[in-house]
């Protein structure tokens, strides 16, 4: 047996997500093509995090075993599965390890970042979510901020129909937002993330910009209050603007 760690970007606009589905395309069903042609055989395969349908990486994690005993070059693997993976999709690196290690289970963190742009933009539409009217960027910085810490995210999260039982409890490393002329990047870190969470403050921080919400009602979604007149799932951010950036692991620089 063979275990090989697979980290790969892509964008996600002409697939259905990560996860494999029946009669979908998808980025593990994807790879998984890819390295049982490349290797001959079946494979095990898992990422690190699902992303939704639209939703890009810079860098996901996957770990592919393979019941082998060849030794296969990591930088051939790697040029083989890119010679068969379409355009949107870039194995940067693989690396051969113990067969205990696990993409998603030894994972201590992962962080996505939101790209909104303030212009329309003729190369990035499918990267960026536009917002015409003005923001309070001052405001929804300072809000950010405040979602460092153990935090329940209930009002920010959609029910997830595989994890009925999940806790709505996450630590949050850190969250920022950062401005470079037309174009704001949130970012926040977590060790995990529940389904649309991350879209969901992203649609709550930009009406707290455009002024359609004041920062008590943020604080009172952040304190699990989810009051029925806060419309958080129709404020859900689009797929468009949203990256998994990075999947940390112990022993790895910062």
């Amino acid at each position: 047996m063979k275990t090989w760690k697979i980290t790969l970007e892509y964008d996600g606009t002409k697939y259905s997500g990560w996860q494999e589905q029946k009669n979908a395309r998808t980025i593990m069903g994807q790879l998984r093509k890819a390295a049982e042609e490349a290797l001959g055989m079946d494979v095990d395969l898992q990422g690190a995090g699902r992303t939704d349908a639209g939703v890009h990486a810079l860098g996901q994690v996957a770990h592919l075993r393979a019941n082998t005993r060849e030794r296969i070059p990591p930088s051939r693997l790697l040029r083989e599965l890119n010679d068969r993976l379409s355009a949107d999709i870039a194995v940067l690196d693989v690396e051969e390890k113990p067969n205990r290690f696990h993409a998603r289970h030894d994972a201590l963190s992962r962080s996505y970042v939101y790209q909104i742009s303030t212009r329309k933009n003729a190369f990035s539409k499918r990267h960026v979510w536009w917002i015409k009217e003005s923001l309070d960027v001052d405001l929804m910085r300072e809000a950010a901020l405040r979602l460092a810490g153990r935090h329940d995210f209930a009002c920010f999260r959609a029910p997830d129909p595989s994890k009925p039982d999940e806790s709505t409890i996450v630590a949050v490393a850190s969250a920022g937002l950062e401005q470079h002329g037309d174009l704001l990047i949130f970012r926040i870190e977590a060790s995990h993330f529940l389904w649309r969470m991350v879209r969901r403050i992203t649609g709550v921080l930009v009406k707290l910009g455009k002024g359609d919400i004041r920062m008590e009602d943020f604080e009172t979604l952040l304190e699990a209050r989810c009051d029925a007149r806060f419309k958080v799932p129709e404020w859900t951010a689009p797929s468009a603007g949203l990256f998994l950036e990075r999947v940390r692991y112990r022993g790895e620089a910062d």
